[in-house]
């Protein structure tokens, strides 16, 4: 059951990552946020009707040069995983040692992970990634940002 499940997330978000670039040349959903030079928007979301509860929601991550997240978490229901689309991002999740992640790399994070940086590696160029969220459907706050 659980290869299932993995098996059909793999497809799913391989689908979502191939229809993305469709996405790129349409207006997005209007739910976006803005701090400091990031910008998050929420591109996708929709119920998986084979696991009842849980959705697939994607987000497009977009940093101005040199800028950073805040530290933060994702619900506790929340498996992500993010492919870099332009530029280089810098990561560092709980106390595995901070990586960077340039364009066509991903990297994952479990339910529960604390991601401690997440950074445009760059001073001088934007750079964008595409998170996709396996999560409670009814999950609306996908980040929880540290105080």
């Amino acid at each position: 059951m659980f290869t299932r499940f993995l098996r059909g997330f793999a497809f799913a978000a391989l689908s979502i990552f191939a229809a993305f670039s469709v996405f790129t040349a349409l207006p997005v959903l209007p739910a976006s946020a803005s701090v400091l030079g990031e910008k998050v928007t929420l591109v996708f979301d929709r119920a998986l009707p084979n696991v009842p509860g849980k959705s697939m929601k994607v987000q497009l991550v977009e940093y101005a040069p040199g800028v950073s997240s805040i530290p933060h978490t994702h619900p506790d229901s929340a498996f992500i995983y993010a492919t870099v689309l332009e530029g280089a991002v810098r990561s560092k999740i709980n106390d595995n040692p901070e990586q960077v992640y340039h364009a066509g790399e991903n990297f994952f994070e479990l339910p529960g992970d604390h991601h401690r940086v997440s950074a445009n590696a760059s001073d001088t160029e934007p750079a964008r990634l595409l998170a996709v969220l396996i999560a409670n459907t009814n999950e609306q706050n996908l980040v929880i940002n540290e105080e």
